[in-house]
């Protein structure tokens, strides 16, 4: 029946069983859900109605919708349930979901809850806690199957069966050694392939490739891209296995740090979204449009600097916004493609230095397609070949200059450690402008005399 109704027609029969309290009824669409569609329809309830959501869900199908939240919701329905009813929920959340939902608490309630939970589950998800969360550990689970490289393949699978259920990926077993050491890794795909009596040492691979506890969950992200891993193993020091991230976690933390540099980019700081207080997002944006409005001073203090070269060629001001912001255009883009690249690839002084020789030839060509245009328009607009010539010289320079300060002011960022991603839009077009009016004017300057 599910079938031939819409979403949307879904949805409303699940909230119109909510408030008709048939539970029966609700379970037979809630069994047909996707976790994404059950979140969906808890947001959708008006507030009054969720915590009867909540009772007439199973504790496992509860658990599921909590990993499918945002922290503060999350948090709302620890309140709602109470430690004991939210803690036997807990039990069944993955460790690593359950972990980073923790982290978002205070300390006393962390304790608080963790002491209720089962003492297996509870310690599984302290031993995650360990690792900042930026980090391969901050964001591995610790549930996944693994077997000796002495096993037979039907020991392998007698295994695999025993804890499909509660490993959250089974499409590789990880083989250990005596020492918790990991030597190997066999697919689901070997599994079923090989003989039953087949030995695991005869069909696992034996280069594996791993990432160290420690390393940035970014670079995490780019392995597993690189490789096209559904799960990559992470393991300690002496190289022992102490989980795996999985590729549903790398697309969080993809879109995570795309929203990190997208906020960077347009000169927010931390992420602004629709549900940020208004004080908040004053507070995140202030700080660098305070910067940007004293370099927009600096801008004035250049006009006034010029201003007996305005006065006798008043024509000059036509062009000042386009020259301005064709300069802050060709920056910004510049800016975007060195950012986006830094984020999906190595950096090396070789590719830089490559990287730059590119932007600046592409400059090159920008400059001389546009400038030449605006040479042809401004001669024929104002009547005054001169001032056509000022214009064009201009527009090149400049998007020469802006092409090359887009790409070099976030590589010379990330030499001195800080993040790229703050070389922001706002920031290069507002230097970009002092350049091009200062190089405007100075040009024009030069040839006053032919223009008047």
């Amino acid at each position: 029946m599910l079938h031939t109704m819409s979403q949307e027609q879904i949805l409303l029969s699940a909230i119109k069983c909510v408030k008709e309290q048939k539970r029966e009824e609700l379970q037979k669409i809630v069994a047909e859900l996707q976790p994404y569609d059950i979140a969906t329809l808890y947001i959708t309830l008006p507030d009054k109605h969720r915590l009867k959501f909540l009772g007439m869900l199973q504790p496992k199908q509860v658990a599921i919708l909590l990993q499918e939240l945002d922290p503060p919701m999350q948090i709302d329905i620890l309140h709602k349930l109470g430690v004991q009813q939210s803690s036997n929920i807990m039990d069944l959340m993955e460790n690593d979901d359950l972990a980073d939902l923790l982290n978002q608490l205070s300390a006393g309630k962390i304790e608080e809850f963790l002491a209720a939970m089962r003492t297996e589950e509870s310690n599984s998800v302290k031993d995650l806690m360990r690792y900042p969360p930026d980090t391969a550990g901050g964001i591995m689970t610790n549930r996944y199957v693994w077997i000796r490289q002495t096993y037979a393949v039907r020991v392998a699978v007698d295994k695999l069966k025993l804890f499909a259920e509660i490993a959250e990926n089974i499409y590789y077993l990880y083989v250990l050694d005596e020492d918790k050491k990991l030597v190997g890794v066999v697919s689901y795909r070997d599994l079923i392939m090989a003989d039953a009596t087949d030995k695991i040492e005869d069909i696992m691979f034996t280069r594996v490739i791993s990432v160290p506890v420690d390393m940035d969950q970014e670079k995490v992200a780019q392995v597993i891209q690189q490789y096209d891993f559904i799960a990559v193993p992470v393991v300690d020091g002496q190289h022992r296995l102490v989980g795996i991230v999985t590729v549903d976690d790398v697309l969080d933390v993809i879109i995570e740090e795309a929203n990190e540099d997208i906020a960077k980019l347009s000169a927010s700081g931390k992420t602004i979204d629709w549900n940020t207080r208004p004080f908040t997002a004053a507070l995140r944006r202030l700080p660098w449009l305070i910067l940007l409005l004293g370099l927009g001073v600096l801008t004035g203090s250049i006009l006034s600097g010029f201003e007996d070269t305005l006065t006798q060629v008043v024509a000059l001001t036509y062009f000042m916004p386009m020259i301005a912001g064709m300069t802050g255009n060709t920056g910004t883009q510049s800016l975007v493609v060195v950012v986006r690249g830094m984020a999906s690839s190595g950096k090396n002084l070789k590719s830089a230095i490559r990287l730059i020789f590119r932007e600046l030839g592409v400059g090159l060509i920008i400059g001389i397609v546009c400038g030449a245009l605006i040479t042809i328009v401004a001669s024929i607009w104002q009547a005054d070949p001169m001032l056509g010539l000022v214009v064009g010289s201009t527009l090149f320079a400049t998007l020469v200059i802006g092409t090359v300060a887009g790409t070099v002011i976030p590589l010379l960022l990330y030499y001195f450690k800080v993040d790229p991603a703050v070389a922001s839009g706002p920031l290069i077009t507002t230097l970009n402008d002092i350049f091009s009016l200062t190089v405007y004017f100075s040009i024009a300057s030069l040839f006053i005399s032919h223009l008047m």
